[in-house]
């Protein structure tokens, strides 16, 4: 469906919640505005961690072990399979999952953290995090016991590398969003900076999201299979 020959198109793709949901995980927030039965402001902010990082910790252990449950889509797969084709790929995406990863994409920006790492929070360093974490692991870089957190980011921080992301979305010839919703920003305004930087703009959702009208293509259904039939 690409207009240009992929070998010579520079382009950045962003993966929503929607791309994780079909291998099973579940969505930012429930219909209720809850997420796993908790409030926003009680596990996804710094003064949540602050006021309760016990109830924090165990948020994000639970989140971290249902990864072992789950496996990249097909749509997972499409993204890394195409990713050698082009001259200049930048997959980006607002999940905290591995997924990406395991499918096999290697240009990768996760904007808002991973959960399979933790930063501590006073030597700053982030590290890779298979285990629980609690108030008692300590850093294995300034040895201080208490201090490391989820290296997610959470509301009230500035997501992740957005020099980086602003900077391919201004050289790109091609945007993809898949699977997210466009009402959270920085994110929600990418589709803006790409058409400002003339790029060809696409979006794959399974409906329509609230900034459809913004991209110069649209396409509707599942990732697992929309994805591929763009790609294809």
């Amino acid at each position: 469906m690409t207009s240009m020959k992929k070998a010579e198109q520079k382009i950045v793709v962003l993966t929503g919640a929607g791309i994780s949901a079909e291998s099973g995980l579940s969505t930012f927030r429930d219909n209720n505005g809850l997420w796993e039965n908790h409030r926003v402001e009680e596990v996804a902010t710094p003064e949540a961690f602050d006021r309760n990082p016990d109830l924090v910790h165990g948020f994000y252990n639970r989140r971290r072990q249902a990864l072992s449950e789950v496996k990249p889509n097909a749509a997972h797969l499409k993204l890394a399979e195409i990713e050698p084709l082009y001259q200049s790929f930048l997959l980006v995406t607002q999940n905290v999952d591995d997924l990406h990863e395991r499918a096999g994409s290697q240009n990768l920006i996760h904007m808002h953290g991973e959960l399979l790492k933790k930063r501590c929070v006073l030597c700053h360093q982030v590290s890779h995090q298979r285990n629980d974490l609690s108030v008692e692991s300590i850093c294995q870089y300034c040895h201080q016991q208490g201090t490391l957190r989820p290296h997610i980011v959470w509301f009230g921080e500035m997501p992740l590398l957005m020099n980086e992301i602003m900077l391919a979305l201004m050289q790109c010839d091609l945007f993809v969003s898949i699977g997210t919703s466009g009402t959270v920003y920085p994110a929600a305004g990418f589709v803006e900076v790409a058409n400002q930087s003339g790029a060809h703009t696409v979006e794959l959702n399974l409906e329509a999201s609230e900034q459809a009208s913004q991209f110069k293509e649209s396409f509707h259904g599942p990732a697992s299979s929309v994805v591929g039939d763009y790609f294809n």
